[in-house]
């Protein structure tokens, strides 16, 4: 739980029956309703301050009447406690001060009554028979001084009940009453004083703190003036933050979703409301968790789009609701990042005081914090940290389609089971097929529930027939079919349905278009079922005289990584070349294809997810006749195309080298619109084309002819582009994966060294293009070494004015990478077997698990409560376990980041993974151990403690089978496939052991150490192969603590960098 300090609580007043007045302290999830006062401010020395609550020197002042008013007016609205700012704030006190100027518009909004106190307004009584109001002198009222106060906005905006008061305690009318006679004098916009929230308004709301959530200190003896530049300079830095944090805008997508399914449809979802599962989850404070599954095209958007509404109608004001919807088709919404993305940025424009926990991250990095490598790491941290706040209400996390996060889906679902977990004042409903790996990760959840489309089917079947009801009345009214001729179509539709909604839509959209004579013969036609359905809207397409142009536009689509607008579809689709300059035409061909695509905003998205499941699926020989892989070809061909004819230096006129890519604008005529898909999917397109490469032996050699020339010419002004595109971290993903595919292509030798070059230098130089995409031009070339390929081809771009001395190697160095992002020294780092990540280990009290393809951190794992001393792989790459000075070991899934066991009592024993039970001691080494690690198939297990052997032990005897005299204190060991070889920090040692070795055959000589592949000597100074010194490590380059894999050796350095050598 976050530490609350005694400045960051409220204080509340309370007036007892019997006149006594006391003060009272709450956190700020225990506050009880309470009134709070608005007024003005007598004359110094007259107001009741907080010092004269404790002295009780209160009584004789003339604002303690304002105290007695408003205790009184509490009780009689059976309010026990009550707030006014001159004596519920210590104001000696500049911690707490600031803190309540934070917290104001919190506070007024969260007050059960507001009562505004006019000291210069009489009420007038009128009197009718034998009762009596209170009226109000409207001439008085506006004048009053009041509404000339800087805090009267906020005051009179926050809270839901504001009540009017004269000097003597009448009431004079409420917000609601006098709402009219409000407008007028503040000029306050009716809406605004009714609710709307104050971030849509512009022309007065930026003169509070507490209305935008600014958090700055007060300074003493700043001006006015000072303090608004403050508030505005702090408004628009966070402004500027929340425009980078917007990757979309959820409720933008709800509504745009909602119209394409066309609209929402009350009766279609009000069965949860009345669903057991649904109540308990809203109601128990216990039921943290909703997940709604089922197979596709039951409804489960449209069910959470009802849902959301019926929440925003029912849920307190002081409630957030904040929600997501994934696409699998739509890149910007289809990954773990995105979604937090999205979450984060509703809920800081609802609640902006939140903005803090993103602010100095932000300050230091700007934009690249949410779409850099490191990005779920921080946002992650980040939305954990806010879900902890103790200013966060109740609060209500909804996201849809969990099956469609395609990337990083698994880290998306251990992040919500955690935080699921964590707070009860945080619920979460999420939404998926009925997919088993969802349900693994979803089951390790705690207070959750699961509500089956399946287990209530007849629940959705009504709502599938009050879908069809709606969309059939439509039908009627636009193509006037008579009463006999509706109720047949809606009986047909109700007859063949199979409750999924998609069927509908697309029987209904096809009938549309079909006279009406000839309905009930089309009616016919249609096959009940969705694949059935898929299946004879493609006949009819085959058989349409554009069947070649659709299919070819189908294929297309098909295998495209993201949604493409109009135009990017014709530059990938050499059928449509003749039609660049006709996209009308375009849209036509794409409307023949309606069963299976739509235009939105003129970008073509597959109607239903299981529209495009479809086609790769069971429609391949008719739409990819010529196998997939053909069509991957020739998109790969038609972008380099395209690339070749677009790229260039400086292609949006940035001239400054270092100029940031934040600050980057596209032109009029953007140059990179229709290049921008090309740009970073080119070469997942000809990976793609070569799963069967040898059916393409001449395919290939033109391939390559082609990649040859573009890294010749383009390369440089691609790596620009990329940059531009917010592209270089999948630039470097795709550069590693190209060089894998050509190391596999015969007759490719020399392509296979500009790419093995142009993989090293986009990896080396990345952080600076990345950043500032003219540096592709300048530090790039000029500090790549001398012999680099793509260094000599671009000679003729570096900058002409700068000189480096002394001159740069000849080779690329040893480190292939640097990876950056612990704060303290690294302990230890261990290679996976299949050398696709890397572990490390640091002072910081983390581990950190990263991806070497791309040096993106994958995992931040915390938990250890002191240093964290070791790291090691299991062979399978399922776990990861983690050794610390807090006497633990904690086993981690390595795909999600999450402690699964936590193990305790160190001496040297052998633990049960899954049960955290000791199952044998061992005992032979003469000092503490450092490391112990299992052969693959389990039966060994070796040690190394600070005497400075290893012992190797039989793991279910305990029996040491060999000890062996290292010479060398090691702080790592660990097995490779064979069991033949055992990896160290410092080298990798060749070990014998007989698989039929037994006990009674114990070796109990000590042997020497036979060293083979890379290594580090054992004073730290030398990388040696085969046990002799090769090369010598600087002594800033020097380990803290290393790893090494066959020829790799991995290094960390004390400085908290991790950098690489490789001995070909």
């Amino acid at each position: 739980m976050p530490t609350i300090h005694p400045h960051e609580t409220m204080r509340l007043l309370q007036y007892s029956e019997s006149g006594m007045l006391s003060t009272h302290s709450f956190d700020d999830g225990d506050i009880p309703p309470y009134a709070i006062l608005s007024h003005t401010w007598g004359a110094d020395g007259d107001e009741v301050t907080f010092a004269d609550l404790q002295t009780g020197g209160s009584k004789t002042k003339l604002g303690y009447e304002k105290i007695l008013f408003c205790g009184k007016q509490a009780r009689r609205d059976n309010l026990q406690y009550f707030w006014i700012d001159t004596c519920c704030i210590d104001k000696n006190d500049k911690a707490e001060l600031a803190f309540s100027i934070r917290s104001m518009f919190r506070w007024y909004r969260n007050a059960a009554r507001c009562y505004v106190y006019l000291s210069d307004v009489a009420g007038i009584m009128i009197y009718s028979g034998e009762s009596a109001e209170s009226s109000c002198d409207y001439t008085a009222f506006r004048r009053s001084r009041w509404f000339t106060r800087g805090w009267t906005l906020q005051e009179l905006i926050a809270p839901p009940v504001v009540d009017f008061f004269s000097k003597d305690g009448q009431k004079l009318g409420s917000k609601s009453s006098l709402l009219p006679v409000l407008c007028e004098i503040t000029r306050i916009p009716e809406a605004a004083l009714q609710g709307t929230p104050l971030s849509d308004f512009t022309d007065r709301a930026y003169s509070l703190m507490g209305i935008l959530g600014v958090s700055l200190s007060p300074f003493d003896d700043e001006s006015s003036a000072e303090a608004m530049k403050r508030v505005t300079d702090e408004v628009d830095k966070q402004n500027k933050c929340l425009q980078d944090i917007r990757r979309t805008d959820p409720r933008d997508d709800k509504k745009r979703i909602e119209d394409t399914k066309g609209g929402l449809l009350a009766d279609s979802y009000r069965w949860v409301l009345d669903n057991l599962t649904f109540q308990q989850w809203q109601q128990r404070l216990d039921s943290r968790l909703l997940w709604v599954k089922g197979d596709p095209g039951k409804g489960k958007t449209m069910l959470l789009c009802g849902i959301i509404d019926e929440l925003q109608n029912g849920i307190p004001r002081t409630a957030l609701l904040l929600y997501f919807f994934c696409q699998a088709t739509d890149s910007r919404i289809n990954s773990a990042t995105a979604v937090l993305r999205g979450l984060l940025y509703m809920l800081l424009r609802r609640q902006p005081s939140l903005i803090s926990h993103v602010s100095k991250k932000y300050d230091d990095a700007g934009k690249g914090l949410f779409e850099d490598a490191n990005a779920w790491v921080v946002l992650s941290e980040i939305f954990a940290d806010v879900l902890q706040d103790v200013s966060l209400g109740t609060t209500y996390l909804i996201i849809d389609a969990l099956d469609e996060c395609v990337t990083d889906l698994p880290k998306l679902l251990s992040f919500i089971v955690k935080q699921s977990s964590v707070s009860s004042h945080v619920k979460w409903i999420v939404s998926s097929r009925n997919w088993p790996d969802i349900e693994a990760q979803l089951e390790r959840a705690g207070h959750k529930m699961k509500l089956s489309l399946e287990l209530n089917a007849e629940s959705v079947a009504a709502a599938v027939d009050v879908f069809i009801e709606q969309k059939v009345d439509q039908l009627a009214q636009e193509n006037k079919y008579k009463g006999e001729l509706q109720h047949a179509v809606l009986q047909h539709l109700k007859s063949n349905v199979n409750d999924t909604f998609p069927w509908v839509a697309l029987v209904c959209q096809d009938l549309k278009a079909t006279p009406r004579w000839s309905v009930l013969k089309k009616l016919a036609q249609f096959p009940p079922g969705l694949d059935a359905l898929y299946n004879r809207m493609l006949q009819q397409i085959s058989e349409s005289g554009s069947a070649d142009m659709c299919l070819r536009v189908l294929a297309v689509t098909a295998v495209l990584y993201r949604p493409v607008t109009v135009a990017e579809l014709v530059v990938l689709t050499e059928q449509l070349a003749d039609l660049v300059n006709d996209l009308e035409s375009v849209r036509e061909i794409i409307g023949l294809c309606g069963s299976f695509l739509t235009l939105r905003d003129d970008t073509v998205y597959f109607v239903h997810q299981s529209a495009k499941e479809f086609l790769v699926t069971k429609a391949l020989d008719k739409v990819f006749q010529d196998g997939i892989e053909r069509v991957h070809q020739d998109i790969f061909v038609q972008s380099l195309s395209i690339l070749q004819k677009t790229l260039d230096r400086d292609i949006y006129n940035l001239q400054a080298p270092g100029y940031p890519v934040g600050n980057a604008k596209p032109p009029l005529l953007d140059p990179l619109a229709v290049s921008r898909y090309p740009c970073v999917y080119w070469v997942d397109h000809f990976c793609d084309s070569k799963h069967n490469s040898l059916t393409h032996s001449v395919a290939n050699q033109g391939d390559t002819r082609t990649i040859d020339v573009f890294l010749r010419h383009k390369y440089l002004y691609w790596l620009e582009a990329l940059s531009l595109c917010r592209g270089m971290a999948k630039g470097v993903v795709s550069m590693t994966k190209l060089w894998h595919v050509v190391q596999g292509l015969g007759d490719a030798d020399a392509l296979n060294e500009i790419v093995d070059d142009a993989r090293r230098f986009i990896m080396y130089h990345k952080e600076a293009i990345e950043n500032y995409p003219l540096q592709a031009y300048a530090s790039a070339l000029l500090f790549s070494p001398a012999d680099s390929i793509i260094r000599r081809l671009f000679q003729h771009e570096r900058p002409r004015r700068v000189v480096l001395k002394p001159a740069t190697s000849n080779g690329w160095s040893a480190c292939l990478q640097t990876l950056q992002g612990h704060r303290d020294d690294v302990t230890s780092v261990a290679f996976s077997h299949d050398s696709t990540w890397l572990a490390s280990a640091s002072l910081d009290w983390t581990a950190k698990i990263w991806d070497l393809s791309t040096g993106m951190c994958l995992h931040t794992l915390n938990g250890h409560s002191d240093y964290v001393r070791s790291v090691t792989f299991s062979h399978d790459l399922k776990w990861l376990a983690s050794a610390s000075n807090d006497r633990t070991v904690k086993i981690w899934d390595a795909s999600s980041g999450t402690c699964v066991q936590t193990l305790e009592g160190h001496t040297h024993w052998i633990w049960d993974a899954s049960s955290g039970t000791c199952l044998q001691t061992l005992e032979g080494h003469s000092s503490g151990l450092s490391s112990v690690a299992f052969s693959h198939n389990s039966t060994w297990l070796a040690s190394t403690s600070g005497d400075s052997t290893i012992k190797i032990w039989d793991a279910s005897s305990g029996t040491c089978l060999h000890t062996l005299d290292a010479g060398t204190f090691f702080l790592r060991l660990s097995f490779d496939s064979t069991s033949t070889l055992l990896h160290t920090e410092k080298s990798t040692i060749s070990i014998s052991i007989s698989s039929s070795q037994t006990t009674d055959r114990i070796d109990t000589t000590t042997l020497k150490l036979q060293y083979q592949g890379a290594g580090i000597s054992s004073d730290c100074k030398w990388v040696m192969y085969a046990g002799s010194n090769i090369l010598w490590i600087p002594s800033e380059y020097r380990p803290s603590s290393s790893a090494v894999s066959g020829t790799r050796v991995g290094i960390g350095v004390g400085s908290g960098r991790v950098w690489f050598c490789q001995v070909t």
